[in-house]
Parts: structure tokens; C-alpha cells; sequence
């Protein structure tokens, strides 16, 4: 399949690559220069891939919170919350974005990976919840999507869009009309910097597109927009969350609201991890040489025993350090506890550390 920018991609020279099912651009100019466009000026991102759902009807927000890891209820009209689909087992369906336009009206925001699944899921437990009134329609063919990043996006936004985002606060959304068409632009992102994701039906974003191109907004590929996301310790499904891992194992507890008056699916089961304490953990990691960690690479204690794995490792551009994220087995989860990782036939150590490795945030 194709985004609505495909063909821009292609005039600009990205190199493209099937991912999600989706040809996407991966690369323009280089991932360091991209990601360091984004770190340091501004950014942009074609992530029309992801899917977008609408729940709404006078049974929205009892079934968004049934669903739904984190508390719904008390998110203001307006806001953005992060958390997961989860199962019965406590297994992670997905990671998403619900927007609350109002009780009886919320837009899930999935992977585009997932966006069958978490449909099919979703119809799945309307069904089996019982919960009257609901309306889920599948709007991803029919919306399309921008991110821009970095912190000059709010200067962008006015200057390039004439868009004045300023009262508008992290983890927060508006629909401001653009050239006579409706937007939903949120203060959100996934690269640790200030920025604003930007969603409208396909011709708009391609307008949109052209506009920040104009105004010398870097293109940026899903190679450095990787890379910017694992630096502040942001999960990828499919590696720090999976059907396999909870997440408690992914140190996402926070985004669980474990006492919520009806619970959510699954929630029995973490709060009894939680309290128990999980087997493995998400963890980061330093390895103590140049060599670069790779998912799947095997983590190891000092004796030589298989302890976990790599889920995403890199040389960190911003911190100019060999760093991963690793699942591992819980004895082994403290802070500056020695490790080694295994790198095809040799064995590096390596020793715990937060996972956040660049500590720059933006906070309004």
C-alpha cells in the first residue's frame, strides 16, 4: 500500500522500504542528519500508515474504559492519553493514543501494523462485553497524517501553517480549520522533542506537506524517527511490548490504572504481577565498547547463562553511546548490575541503566 505522500517521497529521493505494509520512506539525506534536524531545528514526518478508529455513541467511554489501560474517565475533553490494549492474560494487544472529544466520542490512535488486529479485537469485545450503544467505525482509509517535530515546530506551525499553537498544551489537542478544511492537531509526538501531529483526510496533508517543504522543514524517514524514540526510552511494539509482554515487563505500569471501578481487561492479572514483581523487566543498557547491540542479540550474567535479549539497540547519535533496551530477567534488572552481551561469537559487557538515555524533554 501507498500514502497519499508516496509519490513525494519518491520525487525527494527517499529511500523506500515495505514496513507495516505500507512503502515508506526510510531514509532522505541520512538518519544522523535527519534525527539531528529534529533534536536540534525541526522535522517532519509522513506517518499516514497509522490507523484511526472513532468510539463514540452514548457507550464510549464505558467501553473505552474497559479497553483501555489508562483512565479515560477523568481525561478532560480535549486531552490525549497513552496506554495499551491489553488481554485477559495481561498480553499487550497494542499501544495507542485515545483522543476524548467528549464522554460519547474518543479516536484511538494504533500501529499501523495493527490496524486490522486491534479492529477485529476491538468488534471482538463490544461483542463479548455487552456494552450497549457504541459506535466503532474504522476511519484509517479516509485520514491521513503529519508529524512535526523538533523545537522549532510551535515557530513552524505560525510562520508556515499561520496556525498560533502556543495555548495549546503537551498532550493535548484542538480542530482548527486550515484553507477552509478541518484539522485535529495534537501536542504529541515520538521523539522526545516539542512538536505537533497533524491529521486530515489525504489532500489536505499533501497541501500541508508541499507548505512545510516550502518553508525548509527537513523530510525525515522511519530510520531516524526509530532512533529518536529509543533515545528517551520510548517503546516499539512488537520489541518493548508484545502479545508475550505485559506491561509491568515493559515498565509501562504507569500507564495502567490498576484501580479503576470496573477494571479493565487483563487488569487482575498485572495488578497481581505488580504486586508480586515480574520475572523479567524492560531495562536499559550501556555496553562498555563501540560494538552496537541489535534486537535479538542474547543479554548474559557474568557467568555466561542467557538471561534476556536485546529489543532495540544502537549507536546513540544524540549521546554518542553504544545503549539498548533489553528484556531480562528480574535478578538482574537493578541499576549498574554488570552484564554481558553476546555479538555474534564475541561477548561485551554491558551494565544497566535507565532507560531514558537522552534526558531532553519538553514540558509546557
Amino acid at each position: 500500500m501507498k500514502t497519499c505522500l508516496h509519490d513525494k517521497h519518491v520525487a525527494l529521493g527517499a529511500q523506500m522500504a515495505p514496513f507495516a505494509g505500507f512503502d515508506m520512506p526510510i531514509v532522505y539525506r541520512g538518519i544522523p542528519e535527519e534525527h539531528n534536524a529534529v533534536r536540534e531545528h525541526a522535522g517532519m514526518f509522513d506517518v499516514s500508515h497509522m490507523g484511526e478508529f472513532h468510539v463514540g455513541g452514548p457507550g464510549a467511554l464505558a467501553f473505552i474504559e474497559r479497553v483501555f489501560t489508562n483512565d479515560a474517565a477523568n481525561l478532560p475533553d480535549g486531552h490525549v492519553a497513552y496506554g495499551m490494549l491489553t488481554r485477559e492474560d495481561g498480553g499487550v494487544v497494542d499501544d495507542l493514543l485515545v483522543y476524548r472529544r467528549s464522554a460519547t466520542s474518543f479516536v484511538p490512535v494504533v500501529n499501523a501494523a495493527n490496524i486490522d488486529k486491534d479492529f477485529a479485537w476491538l468488534q471482538e469485545c463490544l461483542k463479548k462485553e455487552g456494552i450497549e450503544g457504541v459506535e466503532l467505525t474504522n476511519l484509517s482509509d479516509n485520514v491521513s497524517e503529519i508529524a512535526l517535530q523538533g523545537p522549532e515546530a510551535e515557530e513552524v506551525m505560525r510562520k508556515a501553517l499561520g496556525l498560533d499553537m502556543s495555548g495549546l498544551e503537551f498532550y493535548t489537542f484542538c480542530e482548527p480549520e486550515w484553507e477552509g478544511h478541518k484539522l485535529m492537531v495534537s501536542r504529541t509526538g515520538y521523539t522526545g522533542e516539542d512538536g505537533f501531529e497533524i491529521y486530515a483526510p489525504a489532500e489536505v496533508i499533501t497541501r500541508i506537506w508541499d507548505v512545510l517543504l516550502e518553508a525548509g522543514v527537513e523530510p525525515c524517514g522511519l530510520g531516524c524517527r526509530d532512533t529518536l524514540r529509543f533515545e528517551v526510552g520510548l517503546p516499539l511494539y512488537g520489541h518493548e511490548l508484545a502479545d508475550d509482554i505485559t506491561p509491568v515487563e515493559g515498565s509501562l505500569s504507569m500507564f495502567c490504572k490498576l484501580d479503576k471501578p470496573n477494571g479493565f481487561l487483563g487488569s487482575d492479572v498485572l495488578a497481581r504481577q505488580k504486586e508480586e514483581g515480574p520475572k523479567r523487566r524492560i531495562v536499559g543498557l550501556e555496553l562498555l565498547d563501540k560494538a552496537i547491540p541489535r534486537a535479538g542479540y542474547e543479554v548474559l550474567d557474568m557467568e555466561g547463562n542467557v538471561i534476556g535479549h536485546i529489543t532495540t539497540g544502537y549507536r546513540g547519535i544524540s549521546v554518542d553511546k553504544s545503549i539498548a533496551m533489553a528484556l531480562v530477567d528480574a535478578p538482574f534488572t537493578k541499576r549498574d548490575t554488570q552484564v554481558q552481551v553476546r555479538i555474534r561469537r564475541k561477548t561485551f559487557p554491558a551494565v544497566v541503566i535507565p532507560r531514558r538515555f537522552y534526558k531532553k524533554s519538553y514540558k509546557k
